[in-house]
């Protein structure tokens, strides 16, 4: 374990509530200013010191990357959602007909893509087991409930749902014994990844409830691989590097790893800024220094990161600093996706630019990737079969596990920017389809 650095600043939540008090405000416009407090009233905000002091760039607001990536702006809602919202904010509506309006525009933002509600919960005896998610054979999701926010919120977060006050759209587990009583039922699993929101806003001693079962029972040998979904290691550094919870964090790392399990943490960098300044390189170090590996993926979003200088300066310098390339998404069909979505052909394109760029060592990564209700559908490519354009697909992972590594193609569409927008180039189904393409926004 490495040396630490010295103290670290407290961390400081930046909400709608409190920033106007803070200096960055003054440095906004009045239609800036309207579109934060409009947009944040229905979707989740919140942003950090650490973010605006060191992320952000104010001189190229609203622009820079950063900025776009945390702080809310008007194109994040449809122009009839935005006035409505406005409206009732600058009459100051009763919270009963203002909260009515935001749940109905909530519900037409797609709250919970890809099945999460409806087909991905796992049972036991018949009883359904809150916090958890079974898609894919061999990995479990757990969601912590103390884990169900962030040190700061993304505004591409596919996971908004979460963080918005309304208890319809949760879903959290507050221990681990559900867990446990599943994966004993369950050899065929192997891999468990705690998610949220983020796992490390948790103290290390809460953290380790979800963790510590799953180590030395010997009935769950068939569990070999842990991971922890988080965006700390851009968005608060400092949560490994100060502090006796630092430690204890790097502690429970390396007692994952020491008994026999394989722990990675995958980590979100949307943008090589975020991997640039010295607490992130620091936290990082830190992290690795415990045998944890370090994964790193994020969504292309236009605006934000939809350039292939952008990805490839992102690989370079996460193998620089020891952490792996793993996944390029695409921004899923919840939320602001229209203000962030990009074409899949100019997704392609950008991640074969980068693609091409970087050495071997950096070419761990895959992508775009879709993911999407049948699994993770990976956009190979376009090529050109018997005089037609067509999207060159495969599943990297599938609700079946018979689906995965088989080839399928799509008519090309330019505009298409989610699997459901796409043809099949065969017949009125792809193969894994029981009904047509557009089934997929129906059950999810």
């Amino acid at each position: 374990m490495s040396s630490k650095p010295a103290a670290a600043p407290a961390y400081k939540p930046i909400t709608r509530a409190n920033v106007s008090n803070t200096p960055q405000w003054q440095r906004l416009s009045p239609e800036q200013r309207e579109a934060i407090e409009v947009v944040s009233a229905v979707l989740p905000f919140r942003t950090n010191n650490y973010v605006m002091q060191e992320l952000i760039d104010w001189d190229r607001v609203p622009d820079d990357p950063i900025f776009r990536l945390n702080f809310a702006h008007r194109e994040l809602l449809e122009p009839r959602h935005f006035a409505r919202v406005a409206e009732l904010l600058h009459r100051q509506a009763p919270r009963a007909e203002r909260d009515a309006v935001l749940s109905e525009i909530r519900r037409q933002l797609n709250p919970h893509p890809g099945g999460q509600l409806t087909h991905n919960v796992p049972q036991i005896d018949g009883r359904k087991l809150p916090g958890l998610q079974h898609k894919y054979r061999e990995t479990v999701l757990v969601f912590p409930s103390p884990g169900q926010t962030c040190h700061a919120y993304c505004t591409f977060c596919f996971r908004w749902a979460q963080f918005v006050g309304e208890d319809e759209y949760k879903f959290a587990t507050r221990e681990a014994a559900d867990l446990v009583a599943y994966l004993k039922r369950h050899p065929e699993v192997t891999d468990v990844l705690i998610t949220g929101g983020d796992p490390m806003v948790m103290k290390t001693k809460v953290l380790a409830r979800y963790l510590e079962p799953l180590l030395d029972d010997p009935e769950l040998d068939h569990v070999r691989h842990i991971r922890i979904g988080t965006k700390s290691l851009s968005y608060w550094p400092y949560r490994y590097l100060d502090g006796p919870d630092a430690d204890a964090a790097l502690r429970l790392f390396e007692r994952v790893v020491e008994s026999g399990k394989h722990l990675a943490l995958m980590a979100h960098y949307n943008h090589p800024v975020e991997l640039s300044t010295e607490p992130a390189q620091r936290a990082l170090a830190r992290v690795r220094s415990t045998g944890a590996v370090v994964r790193v993926q994020s969504p292309i979003m236009r605006h934000i990161n939809d350039s292939s200088q952008a990805w490839a300066e992102l690989w370079r310098a996460s193998v620089r600093h020891g952490a792996i390339p793993y996944y390029m998404f695409v921004a899923r069909d919840t939320g602001a996706q229209r203000y962030f979505e990009v074409p899949l052909v100019e997704a392609w394109r950008i991640f074969r630019d980068a693609y091409s760029q970087v050495s071997g060592l950096a070419r761990t990564v895959r992508g775009p990737v879709m993911s999407s209700f049948p699994g993770k559908v990976l956009v190979n490519g376009v090529t050109r079969i018997g005089g037609r354009d067509l999207f060159a697909l495969q599943l990297l992972q599938g609700r079946d596990p018979e689906w995965v590594g088989r080839p399928f193609f799509a008519e090309r569409d330019d505009e298409a920017t989610w699997l459901t927008d796409l043809v099949p180039a065969s017949g009125v189904h792809f193969f894994f389809e029981q009904e047509p393409v557009a089934s997929e926004r129906r059950s999810a």
